[in-house]
């Protein structure tokens, strides 16, 4: 027969483990669990990934790390993160929202706590709009009841047939709870190229006014995009009640890039793959994008996007 003094200590020492197995540092260090309340981003490690990673988008960083920050320190904000993105394809706008993804879940668009929505891929169809509102509602609600600090990034704005988005307009609201489940704590975010146009008639004209780029401000640009998406038919949001009620806290407006900004990004994805940066190939990469206007040829009318199969034709040297 077991003493009863070996029988306590067998107890006591399952009890300890089974206690430090289900300690919730342990089995978030295995599993990935949604962040604790009031767990704070980390400011210098997000300002040093949009310093050292997004070229040319002064007006963006800035925007969106004073906005995030914000949100973040708030202990009870009034409704979820709202950022509309826009500017025109390979100025970043993707990248800028899988860095802040990673830093409010670091498995970034892999989490279970991320949800990326394509307008092609996931509402493809006209005919469907009311479908696509309901199951859009569906998922909203069941994930941030997993998760209050959810984040949706919705791509293709410009693509998405108009009133599919107006179904979480109730999410982004200022209400405490929508059928017992908050959404204060959550972060949306839409990329569009809508209004792309705008901006970049509005960086030229500070351009060819003798002005610099990084003098434009935010005021100098909101303004005409929330108008101009608002009444834009392709803009995803074309009188949206999203926007009507002002449930947008920022456009945040993605300037077209120089030919300066275009070599900082080869010289970045030299240095991704390991290769030492070579100016030479720099310079070769960079001049074989096209860029606008025709005559001055100031800005890449592809952003950065194909700066990585340009490069893949220079591997050899």
């Amino acid at each position: 027969a077991l003493e009863p003094l070996s029988v306590g200590l067998a107890i006591g020492v399952a009890s300890a483990l089974t206690g430090y197995l289900s300690h919730p540092r342990f089995y978030c260090s295995y599993v990935e669990c949604c962040p604790r309340d009031g767990q704070r981003l980390n400011a210098t490690a997000l300002k040093a990934q949009l310093d050292n990673r997004l070229f040319g988008q002064h007006l963006a960083k800035d925007v969106v790390l004073k906005a995030v920050l914000g949100f973040n320190n708030n202990p009870s904000p009034k409704k979820p993160l709202m950022l509309s993105l826009h500017g025109w394809a390979g100025t970043g706008k993707n990248f800028l929202s899988q860095i802040l993804a990673e830093h409010v879940h670091p498995a970034g668009l892999r989490s279970k706590f991320v949800h990326l929505f394509l307008a092609t891929l996931h509402f493809p169809h006209h005919d469907q709009v009311k479908l696509y509102k309901e199951q859009l509602q569906n998922w909203i609600r069941g994930n941030v009841s997993a998760c209050p600090s959810s984040v949706f990034i919705f791509d293709e704005m410009d693509k998405m047939h108009p009133g599919v988005i107006d179904a979480i307009k109730p999410f982004l609201d200022y209400y405490e709870e929508v059928d017992g489940v908050s959404y204060r704590k959550a972060i949306f975010i839409f990329l569009s190229n809508a209004g792309g146009d705008l901006i970049n008639k509005a960086a030229l004209d500070f351009w060819t006014s003798g002005k610099r780029r990084e003098d434009i401000q935010l005021k100098d640009l909101e303004p005409l995009l929330s108008v101009g998406v608002f009444n834009n038919k392709n803009s995803g949001l074309w009188h949206s009640s999203i926007i009507d009620r002002n449930l947008i806290d920022y456009f945040v407006p993605f300037l077209p890039l120089e030919h300066r900004h275009v070599k900082m990004c080869v010289r970045a994805e030299m240095a991704a793959r390991g290769y030492a940066v070579d100016e030479d190939v720099v310079q070769a990469v960079a001049d074989e994008m096209t860029y606008f206007p025709k005559e001055q040829k100031i800005y890449s009318d592809k952003g950065c996007k194909t700066v990585q199969a340009k490069l893949d034709i220079h591997e050899d040297l």
